[in-house]
């Protein structure tokens, strides 16, 4: 019994001093550890690797706690960074463990200047020069926080008295001592609003993003800048945001719901434009107009779009109405003029035409559109008081291939030759004849008709110069023996 007594007491000796004996070896390898974390930051720090040298010095202070430099190395990098938000904690924690040291104290006053908070910067300023009385850079930012307080109160009054320069001018020096007080920077930005500068409004709202944190309503007020800037795009990627942070936010979601279905209407109409569905296109931009009905920016966009598709589709009464409200709007717009123009074009009236490109020119003198679209009008202009082959057939330039082949039987049936007996009527039926089939042949050819409707006869010899002797090989329908033939409706 005894013996078994002695057992254990040696026993639980020798596990003693084995759990002593860890114990110590684990303080001597994490002390090495440290120092080597230590040493590794201060050389990445010294290389400017700061997010590799920020790793060494979390490691260091999980190492050691209690050592207050280890802290202080890592708020300096954390400055670096520029994640001040992050720093301060350190450089608190660093007075805590030695209250007298006077470089951490200054530093955090520093940060706290910066981040607005103007009592406990002047707190920290009065400690270090209590310390140490010649400290001249605490003298220097002691001496702005007076004139600073003011500053911003006034700028304040101001605001709330509509003098929105005024508090402008006010704000902008307190933003340059403090650049990361969201506050400042929040009343700059609805100055900027109240005076329609949205861009300048954006650049003060989006630091605050990240200098408030979980800053929803900047994200919102972002989205909604960017909206009515006309960049929908950026306002969905700043609503998403505002989601990421809380996806139960009421006013952004309902917001999100509005941009992302207007972002798609919009992709949609551009892509039936370029696959050249112009019908779809004008359903597809009325849609953009019903979820978007007031904000200029899409109201014009939309119905910009709608001009466009009806004067492509050549649908020319609701191309030139189109165009008109567009021209409303905006009296400048170039793309407006021109799709007006082109519209007259389809409705045969050059004059028209000639005179929209005219001041789409004057607009923009570097437009290629308006100058391409001048020499086309300028061309038909000219094309029309010879041989018109939409007016022979009695069609209008929109008429598709059916509408062209019903024209050309009709009038090949009036004007037959060998209905008419006397020589003048036969001859004047052969030259109506011979310009009916020819239209026939040009607006039925879409390479024919494509070279018409840009003022070039593809039939007339003198518009066919240096293309060969056999310009119009098999046009003629009484073949080349005289007037016998076969009368056929192809």
């Amino acid at each position: 019994m005894a013996v078994s007594l002695s057992v254990s007491r040696i026993l639980s000796s020798v596990s003693l001093f084995l759990i002593t004996l860890d114990i110590q070896i684990n303080g001597l390898l994490g002390s090495q550890d440290v120092d080597q974390h230590l040493e590794m930051g201060k050389k990445l720090l010294a290389a400017g690797q700061l997010a590799d040298a920020l790793s060494h010095y979390h490691a260091a202070v999980d190492g050691d706690p209690s050592n207050y430099l280890t802290y202080f190395k890592r708020a300096t990098v954390y400055l670096a960074l520029g994640k001040s938000k992050s720093a301060l904690p350190d450089l608190t924690k660093v007075l805590e463990l030695k209250p007298d040291f006077s470089a951490a104290r200054l530093q955090r006053g520093n940060v706290l200047l910066k981040q607005g908070k103007l009592v406990e910067a002047e707190a920290d300023y009065r400690a270090v020069l209590e310390k140490d009385p010649d400290n001249q850079e605490a003298h220097e930012h002691l001496a702005t926080i007076a004139p600073l307080h003011q500053q911003i109160e006034e700028a304040e009054r101001l605001y709330e008295h509509l003098n929105y320069q005024g508090a402008i001018d006010m704000v902008t020096p307190a933003i340059e001592v403090s650049p990361w007080n969201p506050d400042l920077r929040e009343l700059r930005a609805d100055c900027y609003i109240a005076q329609g500068d949205l861009f300048k409004a954006v650049g003060d709202l989006r630091p605050t993003t990240k200098l408030r944190n979980d800053n929803t309503n900047a994200y919102h007020k972002l989205s909604k800048l960017h909206y009515e800037m006309g960049e929908a795009d950026e306002s969905l990627v700043q609503i998403r945001e505002c989601l990421k942070l809380d996806p139960d936010h009421e006013e952004c979601f309902k917001f999100y719901k509005k941009v992302k279905k207007l972002v798609k209407q919009m992709q949609s109409t551009q892509d039936l434009i370029n696959e050249g569905r112009y019908e779809d296109c004008v359903n597809k931009a009325s849609q953009m107009l019903k979820t978007e009905p007031s904000t200029f920016v899409y109201v014009h966009r939309a119905k910009s779009h709608i001009c466009h598709c009806y004067s492509q589709a050549k649908n020319v009464d609701k191309a030139m109405q189109s165009c008109k409200e567009v021209l409303e709007l905006d009296e400048n717009n170039v793309d407006a003029v021109c799709d007006l123009a082109e519209a007259y074009i389809s409705n045969d009236q050059f004059e028209e035409a000639i005179n929209e490109y005219q001041r789409a020119q004057n607009l923009d003198g570097n437009s290629q559109r308006a100058q391409d679209g001048l020499n086309k009008a300028q061309k038909l202009e000219k094309q029309s008081k010879k041989r018109d082959y939409y007016k022979i057939l009695g069609v209008r330039r929109n008429a598709n291939k059916r509408a062209i082949t019903q024209a050309y039987r009709k009038l090949a049936v009036k004007w037959h030759p060998d209905k008419y007996k006397g020589d003048e009527e036969r001859k004047r039926a052969e030259k109506m004849f011979i310009d009916i089939a020819a239209a026939k042949e040009v607006l039925s050819d879409p390479e024919k008709r494509a070279k018409f409707d840009n003022g070039e006869d593809p039939l007339d010899p003198e518009a066919q110069q240096g293309q060969g002797p056999f310009w119009n090989q098999g046009f003629n329908p009484f073949g080349q023996g005289g007037f016998q033939f076969k009368f056929h409706f192809n």
